[in-house]
């Protein structure tokens, strides 16, 4: 059942908007479906230019020298740097659309991906309302929905470089802070001086596979990935990603900007009742004021973030001469700020698919210090193959 309740009257308060699931709500997100949304207030790059890719690539805490050295990439296999898979969100992260007043957290991401992304490319972004399912009960939250965005990225010749099906659950935010409560945790997360330093220590350990070819005859079912160690997720963190061009929906601005837009668009900020200075509901990535409104303890990660973060695994373990395919992943739990997630994988399978290429397909996840796997999820990866070498 639903009601025939309406968001808050209009303006901007020091409340995230409390709106309601409404026969009148849904009625109107059905007649959406299949509609092509507008984009252009949440592209943050259109452009691969170098320092573009640069940003993302240390916006992510991935060094890869693919991405990163003009010198090292000319002698690869693509001839010159190329962007990490995940440069896609830099373009554009996602778009909103509808649901007045209610919450939302990323929950899934499935991603295909055809072409690499080279410097000088210019990729367009088109989103497409798909749909939703719901509501439904959950103990989580109360009643939620699961809409779908589909969201694909081309370059200038017209060639496909990626599919995105992003998925969200809405839920209703007074629903969700009455729960808070029961889902408490000890944050920041107490670490010691020692856990720190091994922590540090792992990081620092990492080494990309490089231009050394993981050949997929080499490769056997139940090898594991070398292991990618975020965190403790620090405020910087998150200032690195979203300046990195990454995530913002819409795009962040200041001062007159964002007043003008705030005004005609009440419910996409509050007023912090510390600083008195108006953020936007996106800030829950970075301001615990704001987290706890969504109805989660303190600030926490970016769902497409940690995604950025599996591929930083993926492309650590194939090298240079392998592809990531496709990549699927479900969100579990808060990644919060003093979080620290090691990310890993295992093989699953090998064969040879129906586009020719000799691919691996993985079992993913993403553990915290909790033991909670924050992201399970699963990987295809192309190889190449000691015969290709040697006909």
């Amino acid at each position: 059942m639903t009601t025939t309740e309406t968001p808050q009257d209009a303006g901007i308060g020091k409340e995230l908007a409390t709106g309601r699931f409404t026969d009148e709500m849904l009625a109107q997100m059905r007649e959406l479906i299949g509609t092509e949304l507008r984009t252009d207030a949440c592209v943050n790059n259109e452009y691969a230019t170098r320092l573009a890719i640069l940003r993302f690539a240390e916006g992510i805490g991935d060094d890869n020298p693919l991405w990163t050295d003009e010198k090292y990439a000319a002698s690869g296999r693509f001839g010159e740097i190329v962007a990490p898979p995940s440069f896609i969100f830099a373009c554009l992260g996602s778009v909103q659309v509808g649901w007045r007043g209610l919450g939302g957290f990323h929950a899934e991401t499935d991603v295909t991906f055809h072409a690499p992304i080279r410097v000088g490319d210019k990729i367009t972004a088109r989103v497409w309302f798909d749909g939703f399912d719901g509501p439904t009960d959950s103990s989580f939250g109360g009643r939620r929905i699961k809409d779908y965005l589909r969201q694909e990225y081309w370059n200038q010749d017209g060639v496909l470089v990626a599919r995105f099906i992003c998925s969200r659950m809405r839920f209703e935010r007074s629903e969700m802070q009455k729960r808070r409560k029961s889902r408490a945790i000890e944050l920041p997360h107490p670490w010691a001086d020692a856990e720190l330093e091994r922590i540090e220590e792992d990081i620092l350990a990492e080494t990309p596979r490089g231009a050394e070819p993981r050949y997929w005859d080499d490769v056997q079912v139940g090898d594991e990935l070398d292991t990618i160690t975020k965190g403790p997720i620090g405020l910087t963190d998150e200032i690195a990603y979203v300046a990195s061009g990454a995530a913002p929906i819409p795009r962040l601005s200041a001062h007159g900007v964002a007043l003008r837009r705030y005004r005609k668009h009440p419910k996409w900020a509050f007023r912090d009742p510390n600083t008195h200075a108006l953020e936007p509901v996106y800030s829950v990535h970075y301001n615990d004021y704001a987290a706890q409104l969504q109805g989660a303890q303190i600030a926490y990660d970016v769902g497409i973030q940690r995604t950025c973060w599996q591929l930083h695994s993926l492309t650590h373990w194939i090298g240079d001469a392998g592809s990531v395919k496709a990549i699927h992943g479900q969100y579990r739990a808060h990644v919060y700020l003093s979080d620290v997630v090691r990310l890993g994988g295992k093989v699953v399978a090998k064969e040879i698919d129906a586009d020719g290429d000799a691919v691996v397909r993985l079992e993913t996840w993403a553990y915290n210090q909790r033991e909670q796997n924050c992201m399970p999820g699963t990987a295809t990866v192309a190889l190449p193959r000691r015969t290709e070498e040697t006909s």
